[in-house]
């Protein structure tokens, strides 16, 4: 079985991603018209509401650029580095109403899409290592729908994450998930996962030492099976529910010789 991390993925944007960059982006831009006040505080973040939306304006410019082949420093992959990266582009960048960042996270999203029409096929470097264009549209997506999560939260709306943008998601999640490990948690095990999204995907992960291996399918005989509602899986891998609340409130079942590792899993990645 081929790894996800090292086989190349095609260029050409999975069936909905296009479409789903795009809604996404206008669903977020419609979150922050007309929000006059953006010093509201993020539920579990130091940023503010403007702070975030920023932070959007600017990762989605990011990724334009890099959709066009350039290279653009940002941090070395790590939580740390990203963190500090995050910190230095705000610093230099001074807006913070709603109404332009708004533009700019559409504009820029529709940038990337534009790139991904016009450039040629090939990997890119980004902050969490190369990846195929496509990967990166699923990137940029995964992240518009985390921030956008917690700019909804703050502002007291719904969020936008569904089945369908999730399944849009894991072609980044499993490409991320061997570079985000944490390698304190990780130490001297092994084990294999077997991950199963309610009435979607399956894929399996597997620790060799400490090492880890994302698969398309599972393995054959893995330790532990987890079975989860996706929109819950979303949020746990980003790192925005709490894995107990989400057991206990029927989202999560595990099975299989080892189910107790399922317990373990959130805790072995370090989302950036």
């Amino acid at each position: 079985m081929e790894s996800v991390t090292g086989r190349d993925a095609l260029d050409a944007l999975p069936e909905g991603l296009g479409d789903a960059v795009r809604t996404t982006a206008e669903e977020i831009a419609a979150l922050l018209r007309g929000v006059a006040d953006t010093s509201v505080p993020v539920p579990g973040s130091e940023w503010t509401v403007g702070e975030a939306a920023a932070h959007l304006a600017q990762a989605n410019e990011l990724m334009a650029d890099l959709a066009t082949g350039q290279e653009r420093g940002y941090g070395d992959g790590t939580p740390q580095s990203l963190a500090a990266a995050n910190e230095r582009a705000l610093a230099g960048f001074e807006e913070r109403a709603a109404e332009p960042l708004a533009g700019m996270i559409v504009a820029h999203a529709d940038a990337y899409l534009t790139a991904m029409d016009s450039t040629a096929a090939g990997s890119v470097l980004t902050p969490l290592g190369p990846m195929s264009r496509a990967v990166l549209g699923s990137y940029l997506l995964t992240h518009m729908l985390g921030h956008g999560y917690d700019l909804a939260r703050a502002l007291g709306r719904r969020h936008m994450i569904d089945r369908e943008r999730v399944a849009l998601s894991l072609p980044f999640l499993m490409t991320a998930m061997p570079r985000v490990t944490d390698a304190a948690a990780t130490a001297r095990l092994t084990a294999g996962y077997s991950i199963r999204l309610w009435g979607g995907a399956r894929f399996g992960v597997t620790f060799t030492d400490g090492a880890a291996t994302v698969t398309a399918r599972p393995p054959a005989r893995p330790d532990c099976t987890i079975l989860i509602e996706p929109v819950t899986f979303f949020l746990m891998a980003l790192g925005r529910t709490d894995p107990y609340g989400a057991i206990a409130r029927g989202k999560v079942f595990a099975r299989g010789r080892k189910p107790w590792l399922a317990l373990r899993f959130p805790g072995l990645f370090k989302a950036p």
